[in-house]
């Protein structure tokens, strides 16, 4: 089912499976958002919970006990149920289930808000402990844009900055999309400007740690564009389809990495995952404002 919310400048579409955004459409009609067209990827805005990326075999460990989860954890395939709707703002939620026991043993709530504010949409992922022991799980997003955003633009006109000078580090992935243990620094254009070409992601996405929590995308002589705050969020990946000249880009902030190359994790033990305490509740919120 879609949800519609709406203010002066933004009417925005959620579909309660995944509680994923379907489109973020200003008030002239410029869609944001990617389409989903399968013919290059056919998502639009995955939330990533309770792993981000994949793991060795599908698998990890808890207790001494291995389970199996499928690459991204399972929140994007599942239905949320309707916290509370207003004009502008939507909340969501998921809880434990017999089925997520299989892939995830523990009591959760995992709740995903939308709220609209000029032309900004601010997003608030909620997670919450219900177990008697500790908890532990990945956390980010993967939303898609459209690129170009506009008529008479090339994707290579497209451009990330940041919002001050940075000097970030790329965390180098494997062919498999793992981590391969290395990191290496990745040099900014006047230490702010990320251009976009589509060969960048020939050997899949560039994940950044170390930048700055503000990034923008926009052409140099475009008039439409989008910022991302992620004050809380430790990485971002950046990708389109590999080796395509896919007219989107996927701007990912993520808490948190896939699995090492041919280990297989034990959750308790991955440096990056958060740990919460039994009835501890976990908050992070990150926006997009559109111009």
């Amino acid at each position: 089912m879609l949800h519609t919310i709406e203010n002066d400048f933004l009417r925005m579409t959620i579909d309660d499976v995944g509680a994923q955004m379907m489109s973020i459409t200003a008030a002239d009609g410029t869609e944001y958002l990617w389409n989903g067209d399968s013919a290059y990827w056919g998502g639009r805005a995955p939330n990533l919970f309770p792993y981000v990326g994949r793991l060795t075999d599908d698998t990890y460990t808890i207790d001494g006990q291995s389970y199996e989860m499928k690459r991204h954890g399972f929140s994007r395939r599942m239905a949320f149920e309707t916290q509370k709707q207003a004009p502008d703002k939507v909340a969501f939620r998921i809880t434990a289930t017999e089925e997520t026991k299989a892939a995830y043993p523990w009591e959760f709530a995992f709740s995903v808000a939308y709220e609209l504010d000029g032309g900004t949409v601010s997003i608030t992922y909620c997670v919450e402990n219900r177990d008697r022991r500790d908890m532990y799980f990945g956390l980010g997003a993967h939303p898609g844009f459209r690129v170009p955003l506009e008529a008479g633009r090339r994707f290579e006109d497209y451009r990330l900055t940041f919002g001050r000078p940075c000097r970030p580090w790329r965390v180098e992935m494997t062919d498999a999309c793992m981590i391969g243990g290395q990191e290496t620094p990745y040099p900014l254009v006047n230490g702010v400007d990320m251009p976009l070409r589509h060969d960048l992601f020939d050997r899949d996405a560039v994940i950044l740690k170390n930048m700055d929590r503000t990034v923008t995308l926009s052409a140099g002589e475009g008039t439409r564009g989008l910022t991302l705050s992620i004050p809380r969020m430790r990485y971002l990946g950046v990708w389109h389809t590999p080796k395509s000249d896919a007219p989107f880009v996927c701007l990912e902030p993520w808490v948190s990495l896939p699995s090492r190359q041919d280990i297989v994790e034990d959750f308790s033990q991955q440096n990056d995952l958060v740990t919460l305490s039994p009835g501890e509740i976990y908050r992070n919120r990150w926006s997009i404002s559109v111009f």
